[in-house]
């Protein structure tokens, strides 16, 4: 049996909507236009809806523009928005108007709607609260969805991103003292180098990452800004005056954050450079990632064949045809999610770029790629450090045993007997399949004791005495 329809009207005329749905005529005339694609507007933007439109709401109250009454089952209501009670009742498509429009009004439906419907009225009636008049007071989509973009990338990073960020710095630290003092060969180029100690390597990451925690710290402090109370082109046109300011005064109250007014509203409409900065930051940490990663799974490769100087933790079986096989499967992980931010970083920046006059039409994919970016990689790096970090191992034996052949240690010797011989031996070895002690006691360079006293590579970790 169908549903049974109700009629709603808005500027266009009549439509018809399912009985059991909060949501009005201009959020159906979207479902019904925009059947593109599976990606719907991500919950954490519909939570950040719902804290704009509650401070909206008491902002409004302070500010007289509304009956106490009237804003305050607003509120009330938008506290279900939040807690995502609501949430199949935001159905919508990424891909709509570009200021979010759709979205805007979606939330005032719903709002208008559950009140009406607690207090035993007639859904689509519009009274005693109207969508437009009432929860879209003192606001417009082109300032309402900036804000709520601001606001669920902001706290997406400080609840997700940032704390496991900082778990898999502590992660490499705890490798970086338990590995410092295993000497190993290190490598430029790709090719033997002088030595140093895995710990040394690992230390490297940490900082990189350290570095990486500090640029998203810093450019995350410009979302702080909000473009609330520009309303439709920045002039702030039917909002009370302070607006901006009281309203971030009871978003504060709910995020328990410190936003303000954005500087200038005009450009908070029109651009999204704070965004494109954010993602920069986010796309920096995906190329040390990768970097890191890469470092990773090369030096644990193998077992027998490869570098094996590392020896990651088995979580599953890596081949359907080669028994006994295990692959680097966490490390493949993090190179996607990778690859991806690096593409959504691309989409951010274009759209980014494409604001024309008054308002960027690009919001919605800016904030859905962002927010993808920020889920996905806080979700990669909380399965990295469990499932590889964690239990990756050193190959001490092997280790060792590479470091002994490496040709590279020779450079210990230039001081002592000059660059070119040093050279002549390393290459003589590599030639005759030697060790560098045999050609430099052949070519009489040095004695065994001079070369024993000498290459010590324990003592090739650090600048000379």
């Amino acid at each position: 049996m169908a549903n049974k329809k109700r009629i709603e009207f808005d500027s266009l005329g009549s439509k018809k909507i399912d009985q059991n749905k909060l949501w009005g005529a201009q959020t159906q005339r979207s479902l019904e236009n925009f059947k593109i694609g599976s990606e719907k507007i991500p919950s954490e933007l519909i939570i950040a809806l719902g804290q704009q439109k509650k401070a909206a709401a008491e902002a409004n109250i302070e500010l007289g523009v509304i009956d106490k009454k009237l804003g305050s089952l607003i509120s009330k209501a938008c506290d279900d928005i939040i807690n995502l009670k609501l949430i199949e009742e935001f159905p919508l498509s990424v891909w709509q108007t570009g200021s979010g429009t759709q979205t805007n009004m979606n939330a005032n439906e719903v709002i208008s709607n559950h009140i009406i419907k607690k207090l035993k009225g007639r859904i689509g009636s519009k009274k005693p609260i109207h969508p437009n008049d009432h929860v879209n007071l003192s606001q417009s989509s082109n300032d309402t969805f900036p804000t709520i973009m601001h606001v669920a990338i902001n706290e997406l990073s400080i609840k997700n991103l940032i704390p496991t960020l900082k778990d898999l710095i502590k992660e490499f630290q705890k490798k970086k003292k338990i590995f410092q003092n295993i000497i190993k060969i290190g490598r430029t180029h790709t090719q033997d180098a002088t030595p140093i100690t895995l710990g040394d390597e690992f230390s490297a990451f940490c900082t990189q990452l350290q570095a990486c925690l500090k640029r998203i710290e810093v450019s995350k402090l410009e979302l702080k800004y909000l473009a609330q109370g520009g309303t439709a082109v920045g002039s702030g046109i039917n909002a009370p005056k302070k607006f901006d300011k009281v309203f971030c005064k009871y978003l504060n109250k709910l995020t328990r954050d410190n936003y303000k007014p954005s500087q200038n509203k005009f450009e908070s409409l029109a651009s999204h450079d704070p965004l494109i900065n954010f993602s920069n930051s986010l796309k920096t940490l995906s190329i040390s990632l990768l970097k890191i990663i890469n470092d990773i799974r090369f030096l644990a490769s193998g077992p027998r064949s490869g570098l094996g100087e590392l020896i990651l933790p088995a979580n599953e079986p890596g081949s359907s045809i080669m028994p006994g096989k295990v692959n680097p499967t966490q490390c493949e992980a993090v190179t996607m999610v990778c690859a991806q931010v690096h593409g959504n970083h691309s989409t951010i920046s274009f759209a980014g770029s494409q604001g024309h006059f008054e308002l960027n039409a690009f919001k919605p994919v800016m904030a859905y790629s962002m927010l993808q970016s920020i889920r996905n990689l806080s979700d990669v790096m909380i399965s990295f450090a469990d499932r590889c970090i964690n239990g990756i191992e050193a190959d001490e034996e092997n280790i060792t045993l590479l470091m002994e052949r490496s040709l590279m240690l020779v450079t210990a010797l230039a001081p002592k007997i000059g660059y070119d011989k040093a050279s002549t031996i390393a290459k003589t070895a590599q030639k005759n399949g030697t060790s560098l002690k045999q050609e430099a006691v052949n070519l009489g360079y040095l004695t065994e004791e001079e070369f024993n006293k000498l290459i010590r590579p324990e003592n090739m970790l650090s600048p000379s005495d």
